[in-house]
């Protein structure tokens, strides 16, 4: 299993000065020492990549033992290609989180869990700017997944796995992604091309996505909660 954190973009809807996943939380962590910490308990941190571009030293002097991956096109590429350029090294199961997500151990255990492709997901009403989801009444797994989606079930969070026999298969699909498509619409894709994606539903009080200052908030005020 190896994992991977996409923390290429600049996050400007934060308006930080340093990369996104770098944003401080109330419990003087930042959003990606939470990352971290949780999947190296769980994966071991010498499986963990990080896909950098944003003023990548200062992730990496805070990283340092962990294995970069930079996107020197982060200003022109989305998490599709960033994600992209990790897979190309990589032969076996991954486990990726955007590197905005804040969330509890159990919601990446409850994947890694999961015996194949899967994603996290939220059931309920969500905003426009979240990614929805679909599922196929027959086999239920994921139909669709996007921004874009109708009527969507849910929210998909951000925290993805696919099994290595899927991986290739999700690979060229990223590959026929634009530079300034998010992952999605590679899974999308594979999904159209036959590739199972399972959703895993998590409690939406232990997972949150920080776009936005009032998601941070959000966050803040849910990990006081949190053991």
């Amino acid at each position: 299993m190896k994992v991977v954190i996409l923390a290429a973009g600049l996050g400007n809807r934060l308006g930080n000065a340093v990369p996104k996943p770098l944003t401080q939380l109330g419990n003087g962590r930042s959003m990606m020492d939470m990352q971290v910490r949780t999947v190296s308990d769980l994966v071991g941190r010498d499986h963990v990549f990080v896909v950098v571009g944003f003023k990548k030293e200062l992730i990496m002097e805070l990283f340092g033992d962990l294995t970069f991956i930079y996107n020197p096109r982060f200003t022109r590429e989305n998490t599709a290609k960033s994600l992209l350029r990790a897979l190309r090294k990589i032969d076996d199961d991954v486990l990726w989180l955007n590197g905005d997500v804040v969330c509890t151990p159990a919601v990446v255990s409850a994947v890694l869990q999961h015996g194949k492709s899967c994603m996290a997901v939220t059931a309920g009403v969500v905003g426009e700017e979240e990614v929805k989801y679909l599922l196929d009444p027959k086999t239920g797994c994921i139909s669709e997944v996007s921004k874009e989606v109708v009527n969507g079930l849910g929210e998909a969070v951000g925290v993805n796995l696919v099994r290595r026999e899927d991986l290739a298969r999700f690979r060229t699909h990223l590959e026929a992604c634009a530079d300034n498509d998010y992952f999605e619409r590679g899974l999308q894709s594979a999904v159209a091309d036959g590739l199972l994606l399972y959703a895993v539903e998590v409690d939406a009080k232990q997972c949150v996505e920080v776009d936005f200052p009032a998601d941070l908030e959000r966050a803040n005020a849910l990990i006081t909660h949190w053991v």
